[in-house]
Order: C-alpha cells, then structure tokens, then sequence
C-alpha cells in the first residue's frame, strides 16, 4: 500500500477509538454534578455522627439471622463484594461461586464475595439456605421475607451489615445475581482514584421521576416523596460505595422513608450526606454491549447474563491473554 493508503488507515482506526473511549469520558463529563456544599446543617451533622459511629450497639442488635461476621472480622478487604439473592436461587449463587466469585485477590488486594437475601416463606428452603450457610460461609440473611417490596430493606441490611462487621473494607460494590463483574478491571480502576472518600460511583440516573401510579408496584404516593425528580443516584444493578459512603447512608437512611426502590433510596441517603454520585459507562447497566472478550475485560459489569453465558465469559475473559488497541 502507499504511504496516503496507510495514512488513511490509520486515521479511521484512531477517530474509531476516539468515537469508542472519547464518547464515554464526554458522557462522565456532562453527567457529573457539581459537588455539594457542605454548609447546610443537617449534611454536616450526618457526616459527623458517621464519622463517629459506634459499632457495639449495632452488633448487640441484629437484624439478620444468619450472619458471617466471621469471615470478614478484623481482615483488610480492598474490594467487598454484596450480591443482593433471591433465598430460591441458589444454583444462581453456585455459577457466581464458580466464576467471578471465585476470585479473592486483585493485583494483590483482599475481595470477598457475599450473597445477602431476605428470608424465604418455604421452610424447605430455609432448610437449604442454612446448609449453603454453612458449607460456604458467605450469605447475609435477613429477618424479613424476601419479597419485591423488601429489597430496599436488603439494602439497608447490607449497608448495616457492612459498617458493622466489615468496617476495614475500603470499597463496597453492591450488585444484583445477574450481573458478570470485571473484578480485575473495577480494581484497577479504584486503584488509580486519587480521591479517597465520598466515592460513589456507577451509571447514574439523572432526573429520574417517581412512580404516580396507584395500579403500579413501585408506586410512590406523593406524601411520600413529594419532588418532581429524584436525585441523581447510580443504577441498583451495580454500584461502588466507599467504606465512608457506607457509613453516611446508613446515618442518613434514619431520615428517608423506605417505600422507594433500593437504588434510589441510596441515591436520597447520598444527597443528605453531600455525595455526589459519579458516573462511569463502564458500569454497563442493561446487557446492551454485544459480547466482546477484550470489551468485556475493559468493562465492570453487565447485567441480564444467563448462566451459561456467565461460565463462557468468565473463562474467556480470565484467559491470561492481553488485548491489543
């Protein structure tokens, strides 16, 4: 080829990855908000009775029945992982076991996986989640029944549960059952962050509007929540709180009624303490990106993965191979 042929070449191959990369940064960009003042009096008393919270009434009041404190107790865990599970899914529980799950160290750091349910209606069940309890030592359970309308009572268990026996893990990504991690990736990611805490980062929802009808499951009467928008929150499938954040939401969550969804419940708690959510494509959302292994190692989630598609990414994707530009 001639030297203009080449030249050419070139040029489409850099303004294609100028479209693919520059297009996410232009997106981070415009939709991160301006940081909060933290003038008002409320933020500024939520950050500090979170600063100065005091564990031992928290684990002298439980509010889960089966707890695995042991596994996370006095240990530094760079990157805590809580999957929020259906009680029934517990095939769903062994692929993630099998795949990401599996994974207890990034670039040198300590991850833990662990699964977080509400309680099931059938004792069978029941039966069956103390054994997995047991053999596995990783669910969090709830003293609620696991329902549609208790997940934002998961959430706040997990947040407890995080501040009380995990208090020296730095990062806490909260995700759904669905969902394929990059573990390598989102932790190289961290790792780069100069900015240490009020980190919560995913793929934010701005102005996203309540739910005004009656006939609708995630209806919000209007005495309930009464803006027209809800704060800018990240997306529930998969998101990344810093241990501080943690403790904010959970010192915050006291004054925000619960009968919103869990990720916008977050989303308010955040408000209160001043966080501003930061955003990240990278954070998939919906499985809207075709399966690529070099683009699946570059993303930190994607969500709607059925099991076998789990097994066949994980193994490709963990191959030890590099990926060139």
């Amino acid at each position: 080829l001639r030297t203009h042929q080449w030249c050419f070449i070139l040029f489409n191959v850099l303004l294609f990855h100028v479209l693919l990369f520059g297009a996410d940064l232009l997106e981070e960009y415009f939709l991160r908000s301006l940081p909060l003042s933290y003038t008002d009096a409320k933020t500024l008393d939520i950050r500090e009775r979170a600063r100065k919270l005091d564990m031992d009434p928290l684990r002298a009041n439980l509010s889960y029945t089966v707890s695995s404190a042991a596994t996370c107790t006095d240990r530094e865990v760079f990157l805590l992982i809580l999957v929020c599970s259906s009680p029934e899914n517990r095939t769903r529980r062994n692929v993630i076991r099998q795949t990401w799950g599996n994974v207890t160290d990034a670039r040198g750091y300590a991850v833990l996986t662990l699964f977080a349910l509400g309680k099931p209606a059938s004792v069978t069940t029941q039966l069956e989640i103390n054994e997995e309890s047991q053999k596995h030592r990783d669910i969090i359970e709830g003293s609620f029944i696991d329902s549609p309308e208790t997940q934002t009572q998961k959430m706040l268990m997990s947040v407890e549960w995080t501040v009380t026996f995990c208090p020296r893990a730095r990062y806490i990504l909260k995700t759904d059952e669905d969902v394929f991690v990059g573990i390598q990736s989102l932790a190289g990611y961290l790792l780069s962050l100069t900015q240490l805490e009020d980190i919560y980062i995913g793929r934010v929802i701005h102005q996203g509007v309540p739910d005004r009808d009656p006939e609708s499951p995630g209806f919000v009467p209007i005495h309930q929540y009464s803006e027209e928008f809800y704060p800018d929150y990240c997306d529930g499938s998969a998101f990344v709180m810093s241990q501080d954040v943690a403790r904010k939401v959970y010192v915050a969550a006291k004054e925000v009624p619960a009968p919103v969804p869990p990720d916008i419940f977050v989303g308010i708690c955040a408000k209160k303490a001043g966080i501003t959510p930061i955003h990240s494509s990278r954070f998939s959302g919906e499985k809207h990106i075709s399966y690529n292994r070099c683009c699946y190692k570059f993303i930190f989630t994607s969500s709607n993965m059925k099991e076998d598609e789990l097994f066949k990414h994980w193994k490709e994707t963990s191959d030890g191979k590099d990926c060139s530009l």
